[in-house]
C-alpha cells in the first residue's frame, strides 16, 4: 500500500506475438517446393545444394515420399539433408 499518495504507473499491456509456422521457419512454402515426381530437370538442378542431381532424381522416379531418395540410393544422406526441405511428393 502506497501511503505517499503517488500513483504507480500502469503495467504495460501484453503485446501479441506472431508465431511462425513450420513451413515459414524452414524457409520454404508449398508453392516453392519442387515435386520429385513432376519437377523438370531444370527445376531439380536449381535446388540449393543439389548441383546436377536432377538426372539421377528423374531416373529414380516414382517416389512415394521424399525419404525414398535415400531408400532407393538415389542420393547419399549428406546431399539429401541439403535438399529435403526444398522438395515434396504429392
Amino acid at each position: 500500500m502506497n501511503l505517499t499518495g503517488a500513483v504507480a504507473p500502469p503495467a504495460k499491456a501484453a503485446q501479441p506475438v506472431k508465431v511462425a509456422s513450420a513451413v515459414a521457419s524452414s524457409g520454404a512454402s508449398d508453392a516453392s517446393l519442387v515435386d520429385l515426381n513432376k519437377g523438370s530437370l531444370e527445376d531439380l538442378n536449381t535446388l540449393d545444394g543439389a548441383g546436377s542431381l536432377g538426372k539421377a532424381i528423374i531416373r529414380g522416379r516414382p517416389y512415394a515420399s521424399v525419404d525414398d531418395l535415400v531408400k532407393k540410393r538415389v542420393l547419399r544422406r549428406p546431399a539429401f539433408e541439403k535438399i529435403k526441405d526444398q522438395v515434396t511428393v504429392q
